[in-house]
């Protein structure tokens, strides 16, 4: 058994109605509290009313869409006069994400691009973050359970991560309830982001015992969660495909991911096409194509037929609820050479259980 270690959140509490004591969580670790939100103010106005009852200043910043480096230094020059004392994400991935690289830059005066990878100088951070709480409200990125925030670099076209072991979160609190009543669209797109974050971990070469242990069990569960989902709501599903989530940011930051991820992660960068969707887009055809490659890998094909057992072919049910081509969000045909050159040498690709070569990925790009 070859050697592994586990990085997680400090602490995690999942549960439904677990956000009920989410104030009495945040306040713990101060009273000057950056909340960082979605688009709407009005859907985080039940926890900055908590946090104002227990004694907090809270000061609220929306995150509308996927965070750039510019929203970042806008943000980090408004809440840097505030000696912010704790750093809250209340969202989806996008809010976790810029939540948590202003946690980690906040206590700082470096320049963002210091500690960016690849457009950046990738440097390790020079000062412990602030306490960073994760609340999730879609079931998707798991970025409440992992040690990078992506930033899209509209300058270069990409978004790329800023990383560090202690950008994990101080406490990851997970209630399924927050999820209920996501609409169809984005529980088939961030669900699917969910299920590959648990598959390419499991079959990654960089997979361990433990992540394993994780993996394996939560990709049924995220298939059948995923498949109620799309013919109804039900509360039992979204607990499930909350844990799925949950595990998956665990699985990444520990085994890292593949070729699906880093194909979407430059795709990010060219398009406003929705991470989720890209990733579900993908799946299909990147599994194939490893398959291909490896013909007697065990994991690959149990995750294929997991998959064809439960929702039979992927991209048919896919497309039957909605999720929309590469080419329908914007991924041009002639751009693929140039995604598949760059997917090549990025960090996620480092997991993919085999080497693929550019050829490949413009394949898989085209059949997605």
């Amino acid at each position: 058994m070859k050697p592994y270690q586990l990085q997680t959140p400090r602490k995690i509490i999942f549960g439904r109605g677990a956000s009920a004591d989410a104030s009495k969580h945040i306040t713990a670790h101060g009273t000057q509290i950056a909340l960082i939100h979605g688009a709407s103010q009005k859907r985080a106005g039940w926890l900055i009313d908590a946090l104002h009852t227990a004694g907090a200043h809270v000061h609220p910043l929306p995150c509308p869409s996927e965070p750039t480096l510019p929203m970042l230094e806008d943000a980090l020059t408004a809440l840097r006069p505030k000696n912010i004392d704790a750093v809250v994400g209340l969202g989806g991935g996008a809010p976790l994400d810029l939540a948590k690289a202003l946690a980690a830059l906040l206590p700082t005066k470096a320049n963002p691009l210091d500690h960016l990878e690849v457009v950046g100088s990738g440097l390790p951070l020079t000062t412990n973050p602030l306490p960073f709480i994760a609340l999730p409200t879609t079931s998707g990125t798991g970025a409440e359970a992992t040690k990078n925030a992506v930033i899209g670099v509209p300058e270069h076209a990409r978004k790329v991560s800023l990383r560090d072991d202690r950008m994990l979160a101080t406490l990851a609190l997970v209630d399924p309830a927050l999820t209920d009543g996501c609409p169809k669209a984005i529980t088939l797109a961030s669900g699917l982001d969910a299920i590959t974050q648990v598959i390419e971990p499991y079959i990654s070469a960089k997979a361990t015992h433990l992540t394993d242990a994780l993996c394996k069990p939560a990709i049924p569960l995220g298939l059948d969660a995923l498949k109620t989902l799309m013919t109804r709501e039900d509360q039992n599903a979204r607990d499930t495909l909350a844990h799925v989530a949950l595990t998956s940011g665990i699985a990444l930051a520990n085994s890292g991911l593949g070729a699906v991820h880093g194909l979407a992660g430059v795709i990010g960068g060219l398009t406003p096409a929705p991470h989720g969707a890209v990733c579900g887009a993908l799946l299909a055809p990147v599994l194939k194509t490893n398959a291909e490659a490896l013909p007697d890998n065990p994991k690959i094909a149990e995750v294929q037929k997991l998959i064809a057992t439960t929702l039979g072919d992927l991209p048919t049910f896919t497309q039957t609820h909605g999720l929309p081509t590469l080419e329908q969000m914007s991924v041009a045909p002639s751009d693929h050479a140039k995604i598949a050159q760059a997917a090549a040498a990025s960090s996620s690709m480092k997991g993919n259980p085999t080497a693929l070569s550019e050829a490949q990925l413009i394949a898989c790009l085209t059949a997605a």
